[in-house]
């Protein structure tokens, strides 16, 4: 945006002109606060100094951005902020807007970690009691990292064909405005459906990794509802959410690594498992064909048995067979004659003789007691029956 040369600007005009094109003027700059003026809601107004020739620029940090970086401004402190200069129109004062700030020096980057260290420490938040395991089979990761660099390529490459369901988020992981997006991050993750959440970036100098110093990051990384598997790489002091994290690993293809492993376990397993089912049939086999065997073998036997018992009775047949008809002749003789003695005392013989037989009742008649006056009497001869009825009854 251009000044319009023959425009005649009003002071409110031209003070918001010049605020919307230096808010594209985003830069770091680096100096010593000398003094500070906390406001009411908790703003930050604040003095950085150069430390060459004392040149003064008046800043504003807001209390949102302020409390996310856990760094106290105190006069004397060095710090890098990163932001934009502003003007403020009711008294036209020149001010730099700080999205962020971290401390300058090695020194005090080193002794701000050891202090959150040991306040987390006492705070029991590293405790290894506290730690969750890894769950087996993990099959929804949610995954934390930036989308440029070899980092992701590096996870997704070593992450094994699992069917892993990964929900991605891009998010900065270097400088301190990463701090905002790692906690949004997670913020959002809490709502997925996700058996681990992972947090992965390159390995860096204590600087770099200052957002993985972040107390309120440490916080969050403590308090999620599934486990979370940090995979940092660092040089000497530990970034502060890796310690907080349930597992951690160096780099991301140990991520991976981890990840994988419970799955492969399981694969050599099965390995084992069909390895022993082949060898167990196998066995059988071996058995089966022995009985098969053995069973050829006695089937043989009995056919040659059965040919020898043949053969004796083919020679048996020769010497018994007229015995055995001589046998059969007086069966025969001896069936006749009693057929003859059955015939001679058969009922229907003795009927056609003269004889009858009488019934009562569907009883044979053998004595006069059988009967009483009155009954009816069945009487049975050669060529039908007579009913009569008994009229009197006379004994011998």
């Amino acid at each position: 945006m251009e000044v319009e040369k023959d425009k005649i600007y009003t002071i409110s005009e031209f003070v918001a002109f010049l605020n919307a094109n230096l808010k594209w003027m985003k830069a770091k700059i680096v100096g010593e606060v000398s003094e500070v003026k906390p406001g009411p809601t908790g703003h930050m107004y604040f003095t950085l100094k150069d430390e060459k020739d004392g040149a003064i620029l008046n800043c504003i940090m807001w209390s949102s951005k302020y409390r996310l970086f856990g760094i106290t401004l105190e006069p004397g402190k060095k710090i890098v902020a990163y932001g934009n200069p502003e003007v403020y129109a009711p008294n036209g004062r020149l001010s730099f807007i700080c999205d962020t700030i971290e401390l300058a020096g090695e020194g005090d980057i080193k002794k701000q970690y050891d202090e959150l260290k040991a306040k987390l420490t006492k705070e029991g938040l590293f405790d290894v009691e506290n730690k969750r395991p890894i769950p087996k089979y993990p099959h929804k990761i949610g995954v934390i990292t930036s989308k440029q660099g070899a980092v992701i390529h590096d996870f997704l490459n070593n992450i094994g064909q699992f069917g892993f369901d990964i929900k991605m988020i891009d998010s900065r992981v270097e400088g301190q405005g990463a701090v905002e997006d790692l906690l949004a991050s997670i913020k959002t993750f809490r709502e997925k459906d996700i058996d681990v959440l992972v947090i992965i970036r390159g390995g860096g100098s204590m600087e770099s990794l200052m957002p993985f110093n972040n107390e309120l990051l440490v916080r969050e990384v403590v308090g999620f509802p599934v486990p979370v598997l940090v995979g940092i790489g660092h040089d000497k002091d530990v970034p502060l959410v890796a310690m907080a994290a349930d597992r951690s690993e160096s780099t991301p293809t140990a991520v991976a690594n981890l990840l994988n492993e419970s799955w492969e376990q399981a694969l050599l397993l099965l390995e084992r498992l069909e390895r022993r089912i082949f060898a167990s049939y196998g066995l059988i086999f071996e058995k089966f064909s022995r009985i098969e065997n053995n069973f050829k073998v006695a089937l043989q036997s009995f056919k040659n048995n059965i040919a020898n018992v043949q053969e004796k009775l083919n020679e048996y047949s020769k010497n018994y067979i007229s015995g055995f008809s001589l046998l059969c002749d007086r069966l025969k003789e001896k069936l006749t004659n009693i057929d003859k003695i059955v015939n001679l005392n058969s009922p229907e013989r003795n009927l056609k003789l003269g004889y009858s037989i009488a019934t009562c009742n569907g009883k044979i008649i053998r004595k006069t007691s059988d009967v009483k006056i009155g009954q009816n009497v069945n009487i049975k001869v050669a060529d039908g029956q007579i009913e009569s009825e008994v009229k009197k009854i006379i004994n011998n």
